[in-house]
């Protein structure tokens, strides 16, 4: 038996108090990701909305509960230096087994950056690195399950791959949809390859749920080639499941995970098991990215700062004020060799609009809230953030002062940022649309009308639709990422302009009808929006109704009828019913053609 002292006693229960205060976490987040298959089955699209709103607040929940815990048991607040090194080594002694090792030294920093001082904010008291391995940690069941097509073939295997998932809802035709999967299989990769004596499919064990959709994601081996896959599968109009499509390049499924989407929802015993897989089919996907997609946003921060600070030892050069027009809430920088944008919000009287700091920030958490359907830039939040003094370019450090003083301060050869937003650096739209030719300008505000479009059937009002408050991500998909203005469509109240009483009140320029706070002229986007004539060609052609309030109301009655829209992160042409039609329009004798060559 090992006695302790007084001292490392108390050091012992204090990093005792925090495992529980993570494992308490982690179990209400399994809870709730688990119970996704139970949503999926019922289609109760209403619930997991509901789920994905309630578990980004859980982190929170329980740091503030462990807070609360160690302030009143154990008096934290006069602990010395000492005892607080000690409550770290104990800590790290109680994750020799457990199986989310990053998520509790995560929840630990949390914890005691709540407590401790940021001169505190090193490795001697929290976890600037990682001090457990996730490698190879064991998870029962298994974090993916292997099949061998040699030795039952191909159509039996992929039924098999279905029929583990034990839904309990039956397939509208299940065997119609491996003719399906097989079918698109052979022709991306331009005929069956021979099979090596390695041939094998992994599939991770828990399903990939969101919004009205489960994702099975696999690899299947051969030889030194893998192939990625994900099978995408949804309920029919009469609640029977069917395969929709299979993605099987690795960009596609990468765009699964982009951070304009909603997290995932997915019943992982050991997270890391998850991140190292997915990485394996999506080796450009940074690992903070794929935890933040897993609903682990806490632990994608962690990762993102740990990469950032990385990337600052390893560069040289300086922050600067991001390319465009000034925002009139918030004021933004970036570092060039960084893909990434810094906002802070403006002191209250520097702010250019009827806008208050905490309203903004209320804005900012909503957007984590919602299913941003790919049409909303996801954003990661820090509190007194460090940035090297030396590396701030001297406008950019006299915008901040200037106006964001309430906000900065110098600590030493840093500048601390109270409050701080992070976002994946895109081309405004309306930098992109100042150089784009007929073609690309078309696309983009093709997709400008639709992202405005996707954004209200999810119940998001943009408010402010100005292009520069848009960009353009790589692929020529167009997402917003300005949120002082945001509100919820239902909140919104979408109207008409009234006639004018005679042409003189018309002619004048002054509003002649009552305005409400949240009263919306749809009407009046044409004035705004629409100045350039390519750009108002192009909106015309494909997003005329959004300058009338009737496709506003429409989207508002569907969303109080508790009605949830069909969102497809892929093309609609991938979509075997538009690839083979409803049903398989192969002969019996040539179906079992296929099978046999794909078994062969």
């Amino acid at each position: 038996m090992i006695y302790l002292s007084k001292e490392d006693s108390l050091a012992h229960s204090i990093a005792q108090a925090l495992v529980d205060g993570f494992n308490r976490h982690y179990r209400i987040f399994s809870e709730t990701s688990r119970r996704a298959k139970q949503r999926f089955e019922a289609a109760d699209w209403q619930g997991e909305l509901k789920a994905v709103h309630e578990r980004v607040q859980f982190y929170g929940d329980r740091v503030g509960e462990t807070v609360q815990r160690l302030h009143a048991e154990f008096n934290v607040e006069r602990l010395d230096d000492r005892t607080w090194q000690q409550v770290k080594l104990f800590f790290i002694d109680l994750l020799i087994n457990h199986k989310q090792p990053e998520l509790a030294e995560t929840f630990f920093n949390s914890v005691c950056c709540k407590i401790l001082h940021r001169n505190y904010f090193h490795n001697d008291y929290i976890f600037a690195r990682p001090a457990i391995s996730t490698e190879y940690i064991q998870s029962y069941p298994p974090t993916y399950t292997s099949y061998y097509p040699y030795e039952d073939g191909m159509r039996a295997t992929v039924r098999q791959i279905i029929q583990d998932f034990d839904w309990q809802v039956p397939f509208e035709n299940l065997e119609r949809d491996i003719v399906h999967v097989l079918k698109a299989t052979k022709a991306h990769l331009d005929g069956w390859p021979v099979r090596e004596v390695n041939s094998q499919i992994q599939v991770l064990y828990s399903p990939f749920y969101r919004n009205k959709t489960a994702y099975v994601i696999g690899k299947a081996i051969n030889g030194y080639h893998e192939i990625p896959f994900t099978v995408v599968i949804r309920h029919n109009a009469n609640g029977r499941l069917y395969i929709d499509t299979i993605l099987l390049e690795p960009w596609r499924i990468s765009l699964l995970f982009s951070l304009s989407r909603a997290y995932f929802m997915v019943d992982m015993q050991v997270p890391s098991g998850y991140v190292q897989f997915l990485r394996s089919i999506m080796p450009t996907k940074n690992r903070s990215e794929l935890y933040t997609m897993l609903g682990l946003g806490k632990q994608g921060k962690t990762m993102f700062f740990r990469d950032f600070l990385a990337h600052l030892i390893h560069s040289n050069d300086q922050f600067i004020i991001a390319p465009g027009i000034r925002g009139m809430v918030m004021a933004v920088f970036t570092l060039p060799s960084y893909p990434y944008v810094f906002k802070v919000i403006k002191d209250q009287t520097k702010i250019q609009k009827d806008m208050e700091q905490a309203t903004v920030r209320r804005k900012y958490q909503m957007v984590k809230q919602v299913d941003r359907v790919g049409r909303m830039a996801d954003t990661l939040e820090f509190s007194h953030a460090a940035f090297p003094l030396h590396r701030m370019h001297p406008d950019l450090l006299r915008e901040l002062q200037e106006v964001c003083a309430d906000s900065v301060e110098l600590d030493g050869d840093s500048l601390v940022i109270k409050h701080l937003y992070i976002e994946r650096r895109l081309t405004p739209l309306n930098i992109f649309l100042e150089h784009a030719d007929e073609t690309e300008t078309e696309h983009a505000v093709q997709e400008y009308g639709n992202a405005i479009r996707e954004m209200a059937q999810a119940n998001v009002f943009p408010g402010d639709m100005l292009w520069k408050n848009f960009g353009v991500t790589r692929y020529g998909r167009v997402v917003f990422y300005d949120y002082d203005e945001i509100e919820f469509m239902t909140d919104c109240n979408f109207r008409r302009i009234p006639p004018a009483p005679n042409e003189e009140v018309e002619m004048s320029g002054e509003i002649w009808y009552p305005v409400e706070r949240n009263d919306v002229f749809p009407e009046e986007f044409r004035t705004f929006l629409l100045g350039f004539t390519k750009v108002r060609k192009a909106f015309l052609k494909y997003h005329p109704d959004l300058l009338g309030p009737e496709f506003w109301q429409e989207a508002q009655r569907k969303i109080r009828e508790g009605y949830v829209e069909d969102f497809y992160p892929y093309p609609q042409q991938l979509r075997f019913k538009y690839l083979f039609g409803a049903k398989t329009a192969k002969a019996p004798d040539e179906e079992e053609a296929l099978f046999a060559e794909a078994e062969d």
